[in-house]
């Protein structure tokens, strides 16, 4: 039996999971199965699979996909460059540490893309976000980080954020954790009022399936989507990555 997992903290509300059960049960897949890992520390992560001899590959979400990469032998050219993994795979003894959000964000981006969205806010500074700033790059698309605080040339914070800033940049993606369930309450503090029909916005949460972030671009005109087509996508490409005769490039 070829066992698979995700590794985070917390988990209690992970897709993977409950993806790859009904995928398995599906396509009639009976050499294979997926769990949790909830690991609190990335000190448990060599024991995790010393302990699980037939752990074949893991899917990583928050907080580990920066802090999985020096565990890892072979880093795609991807994680190379932006830093984060959220896909590893086991062979011959060795791990190979891939990026599959960059694939899952274009692919789902691509059908909202007018040709008004040449400047993008991307909310938060975590895997996910260096992710999307990959794909913003190689879409030519001009880009700018926000976060709490002004942590770099190419970010700022959220409360030096104007009307006119929230004017020119007409694609708006969130890749911060506010929002998500169960804190729908939630939602990064810009300003809404200057979005109008012309932005797109890209939460990359899917629970809720709309964020108060999606709900208030909404209410002013703009088109919205959540991050589970992403999620599909990019849970596709991890199983393409573990059942590869061998390790693929990416």
């Amino acid at each position: 039996m070829r066992h698979f997992g995700l590794i985070g903290y917390p988990l209690s509300h992970s897709f993977s999971q409950g993806y790859f059960k009904d995928k398995f049960q599906q396509e009639n897949i009976l050499d294979a199965q997926y769990a949790n890992y909830p690991i609190a520390s990335m000190n448990e992560f060599a024991a995790l699979w010393n302990d699980n001899s037939n752990l074949n590959g893991l899917n990583v979400t928050i907080p580990y996909k920066k802090e999985v990469i020096p565990f890892l032998q072979h880093p795609s050219s991807v994680v190379q460059s932006i830093h984060a993994c959220n896909c590893i795979r086991k062979f011959n003894g060795e791990l190979y540490g891939y990026n599959t959000d960059v694939i899952g964000f274009q692919k789902s981006l691509m059908p909202f893309l007018k040709p008004q969205h040449t400047h993008a806010l991307i909310l938060g500074t975590g895997g996910a976000a260096a992710a999307v700033e990959w794909v913003l790059k190689n879409l030519n698309i001009t880009y700018q980080f926000v976060s709490r605080t002004s942590i770099a040339a190419n970010c700022i914070a959220y409360n030096e954020l104007t009307p006119q800033t929230i004017n020119k940049h007409t694609l708006l993606i969130n890749t911060s954790p506010l929002g998500m369930y169960p804190n729908v309450n939630e939602a990064p503090d810009i300003p809404y009022h200057a979005i109008t029909s012309e932005h797109h916005l890209f939460d990359l949460i899917y629970n809720p399936s709309e964020t108060l972030f999606l709900q208030k671009g909404a209410a002013q005109g703009a088109s919205t989507q959540n991050g589970l087509e992403m999620l599909h996508i990019q849970a596709l490409e991890s199983w393409k990555i573990w059942n590869a005769e061998t390790p693929i490039t990416q």
